[in-house]
């Protein structure tokens, strides 16, 4: 009984959740998630790990060069990122300060489908 017990907390929910931001942005970003900051400084990449199943809301704050005003957003920067077991989602992160405005443009990959009843066909028919 004792070994059983033992075994049984040493299991796992699932496959790690991941999510790895990358900012190729000349400005430093700063997302709002799960109550924390977390600080990705240009060009570099952060990885977030072990976070569990679930839907999650964020914020993304933007650092501009000194005088650059006058900018728009564009792609994923306001829908929730949605986790599932082994989800890996890349978010990339990048502005073009040769464009006025300048766009600041967000993607955001995942490894899952996300639609709703519809299996992927692996095959393409």
């Amino acid at each position: 009984m004792v070994i059983l017990s033992i075994s049984l907390s040493s299991c796992s929910d699932g496959p790690i959740n991941k999510i790895t931001i990358q900012n190729l942005a000349d400005g430093d970003v700063i997302l709002n998630f799960r109550g924390s900051q977390i600080e990705v400084l240009s060009q570099s990449t952060v990885v977030l790990q072990d976070i569990d199943k679930g839907e999650y809301e964020y914020e993304t704050v933007f650092s501009l060069p000194y005088g650059y005003n006058n900018f728009w957003f564009t792609g994923w920067y306001d829908r929730p990122f949605t986790l599932r077991a082994g989800t890996k989602i890349s978010v990339i992160y990048i502005v073009s300060l040769a464009k006025i405005p300048i766009p600041i443009y967000a993607s955001v990959i995942t490894s899952d489908d996300l639609s709703e009843g519809i299996l992927p066909d692996p095959i393409g028919n």
